[in-house]
């Protein structure tokens, strides 16, 4: 990898080049609860967006969904993916979630994971309201995110810590708070189904641990020694993620169209 890439390389595609594979904000425990609560079976059409490196959907590939759909707006990701995920009913599509080609009503589930995020608002509401038109009637719709709390931070607060995670990370996040995460989805159509919270510990030690395992974190730890612009960017991070971590949480949320 060479400096100029870590210079300019979003927060989480570097993780990913250091050998990280869980990079949602919740972690795996998050993941998980999400795909429980997704109830995902062998007759339903699923759609993921922004699969990124395949983590969550090799996870839900294991319950046999009758077809998948990952939609990367990455090439370079999804040509990676494509190599994974590539046989009968199971496909990557590049293209954007808020514009996806494909026939209404067509899935029974749709989720993605930390990508809504890294939208403004009114592109997280025309995703949403994407995931809305290709959901049957009854599908379910899943999302895992960077939150803010309590519910009544004020705006000067929001702001600052908006401006810092997108300087660290090269992505315009702009996480929310769980009742403004509720207010998208229901503004949409969406019926709350299920929401569960996680501590936003994306590069604490021990989550690390807990998420990828012992060998590959000192597999992780290794990479990011060997190239010092990525352990300054990745610290730069942390330094963020410390400092907000009372302000900052990781939700996911199951909602419903009625």
């Amino acid at each position: 990898m060479s400096n100029k890439t870590i210079n300019t390389e979003q927060g989480h595609w570097l993780l990913a080049k250091m050998g990280k594979k869980v990079l949602r904000p919740g972690g795996k425990e998050l993941t998980l609860k999400l795909i429980k609560g997704l109830k995902i079976s062998n007759n339903d059409k699923v759609i993921e967006f922004a699969p990124g490196i395949g983590y969550t959907a090799m996870k839900v590939l294991k319950f046999n969904p009758k077809s998948y759909t990952g939609v990367e707006l990455n090439e370079e990701a999804a040509t990676l993916l494509k190599r994974k995920i590539n046989s009968n009913n199971r496909k990557i599509i590049i293209g954007n979630a808020s514009k996806v080609m494909m026939e209404d009503a067509c899935a029974d589930k749709v989720y993605a994971e930390a990508m809504l995020t890294m939208q403004a608002d009114h592109r997280k509401s025309e995703i949403i309201k994407e995931a809305y038109r290709l959901l049957k009637r009854g599908g379910l719709y899943g999302i895992h995110e960077l939150g803010l709390t309590p519910d009544n931070l004020n705006e000067d607060t929001k702001a600052t810590i908006q401006h810092e995670l997108a300087t660290c990370i090269r992505v315009n996040a702009r996480p929310l708070t769980q009742s403004e995460w509720i207010h998208l989805l229901e503004k949409e159509g969406f019926k709350i189904v299920e929401i569960n919270t996680n501590p936003m510990l994306l590069l604490e030690t021990k989550r690390i641990i807990d998420d990828e395992g012992l060998f590959r974190t000192l597999k992780i730890g290794f990479n990011i020694l060997r190239f010092p612009k990525a352990r300054k960017h990745i610290l730069i991070m942390k330094e963020v993620f410390n400092k907000y971590k009372e302000q900052m949480n990781a939700i996911s949320i199951i909602a419903q169209k009625v």
